[in-house]
């Protein structure tokens, strides 16, 4: 039997005011909270992203590399649309070399619709455990999506048909999310999120109804920001991301913390980048009391020994 919409709890949705940030979450200085640890005497925990986007060719690309010489956005737009092509063609698979060398985790973010256009990445991922995160459906501002509760649905589903699970984390594209974005992540199973890029440790995100954790992600150490928007020379990635791990171990002495590692294949995984990407694990790996874990392992580790949510 065909199950009928609840158009009164939809009507409901609709009635109640958005819930503001302040509201979802309350402020709280890190060092006011009881300490948190890590299993084995570990400080910290860090997790490493690769976002595998699909870029539809017949719109307007959302990055460009290059210009046109008399402006506008042209269709086809061939340069830009293969720039960012060529990471999933090679940049990606210099990424999986250093994976393997270091033996870290995967967590890879993808779009709903690229799971179908690149079954390779996604067989590479799943033979090596690496964690599904739900990234939109397509690569495009959470806002500009028709339906965002069926997106976050089609992208879950598309996950679950390609790797056999369900994806526990979304990462909107560009961290974008509406009013309600929360609130339906908590509704369609998702367990954590990683939009809201404002701590060192996982917090808990009030909803509508069940609460949601939010893990921490990275503005700073993002390939994004880095190389395509302030413009720093590929060598910048690798010197950021080791004072920002200096910082984050020394903050960690007595409550354990998380940092985040986010790149893209047509970024870092470029020819004259991916060796200051790996020299960054040249270095951390020389810790053993750092931990590289998946997102989901980070929220497993939190349900257990964090503060339960209000």
């Amino acid at each position: 039997m065909t199950k009928r919409p609840n158009r009164a709890a939809a009507k409901k949705r609709k009635a109640t005011p958005p819930m503001l940030p302040h509201e979802r979450i309350a402020y709280s200085p890190i060092t006011e909270r009881p300490a948190l640890k890590l299993p084995d005497g570990a400080r910290m925990a860090v997790w490493v992203i690769v976002n595998v986007e699909h870029w539809d060719a017949t719109q307007p690309m959302p990055r460009t590399v290059l210009t046109p010489p008399a402006g506008g956005s042209p269709m086809p737009d061939v340069p830009n649309w293969a720039w960012h092509e060529y990471g999933n063609r090679v940049g990606f698979w210099r990424f999986v070399e250093v994976f393997d060398e270091f033996a870290i985790p995967g967590v890879i973010c993808i779009n709903g619709s690229a799971l179908a256009a690149y079954p390779a990445i996604v067989r590479a991922a799943v033979e090596r455990n690496w964690e599904f995160v739900g990234h939109g459906f397509t690569q495009r501002n959470m806002q500009k999506v028709p339906d965002e509760r069926v997106d976050i649905r089609k992208t879950r589903d598309a996950i679950v048909r390609a790797t056999g699970k369900k994806p526990r984390g979304w990462l909107g594209p560009g961290l974008t999310e509406t009013w309600e974005t929360p609130d339906l992540l908590a509704e369609e199973g998702y367990d954590y999120v990683a939009d809201w890029v404002l701590d060192d440790q996982p917090v808990w995100l009030n909803t509508r109804g069940k609460p949601i954790v939010n893990v921490p992600y990275t503005q700073e150490c993002n390939d994004v920001a880095m190389m395509l928007i302030q413009h720093h020379k590929a060598s910048e990635y690798c010197e950021r991301a080791l004072d920002q791990f200096e910082q984050i171990y020394a903050d960690a002495a007595h409550s354990a913390r998380i940092m985040a590692l986010s790149v893209h294949p047509y970024i870092m995984g470029a020819p004259h980048r991916l060796k200051h990407f790996r020299r960054i694990f040249e270095v951390i790996r020389k810790k053993d009391d750092v931990l590289f874990w998946t997102g989901a392992q980070i929220l497993d580790w939190y349900l257990q020994v964090g503060p339960k949510p209000r």
